[in-house]
């Protein structure tokens, strides 16, 4: 195998390594009850970051959001508000040093989201594609 072959294999990998650390695709969900059908990047991003509280139709909408330091959470923000996890933290230090505003409640995992998601059309979270159950409706799909 010739020198640029070999790099060429190992940017491949690293590519495919970095990739899978990722994760897979995640969605905002809301209750399957809510009248909300779908949401923007941007509306979700301004929900999440505590400039909006309410949904595009006007009902109040609270985030609910992963545990600090989890993939999930990571990757949301980076994804809808391009944030990363320093500059989220730098985000709602301002916010709560300034009284516009508390970030999100965490919940323990996907799962939690989804179930307190599922009981109350007010509240708004971020799972797993894999995690959706007919209890909530998929309002972004986040890639």
């Amino acid at each position: 195998m010739t020198t640029f072959a070999a790099r060429l294999l190992a940017a491949a990998a690293l590519v495919l390594t970095c990739s899978a650390a990722l994760g897979g695709d995640l969605v905002v969900i809301v209750s399957a009850r809510s009248s909300v059908e779908a949401l923007r990047a941007d509306q979700a991003a301004a929900i999440f970051l505590g400039q909006s509280a309410r949904f595009p139709g006007g009902a109040v909408a609270t985030a609910l959001d992963q545990p600090i330091g989890s993939n999930e959470r990571d990757q949301f923000y980076l994804r809808v508000t391009g944030k990363t996890p320093a500059l989220l933290k730098a985000h709602w230090s301002k916010m709560v040093f300034t009284g516009r505003g508390q970030p999100p409640r965490e919940l323990a995992d996907s799962a939690a989201v989804r179930r307190a998601v599922a009981e109350d059309p007010g509240l708004v979270g971020y799972i797993e594609r894999e995690a959706l159950d007919p209890s909530v409706r998929q309002v972004l799909l986040v890639r």
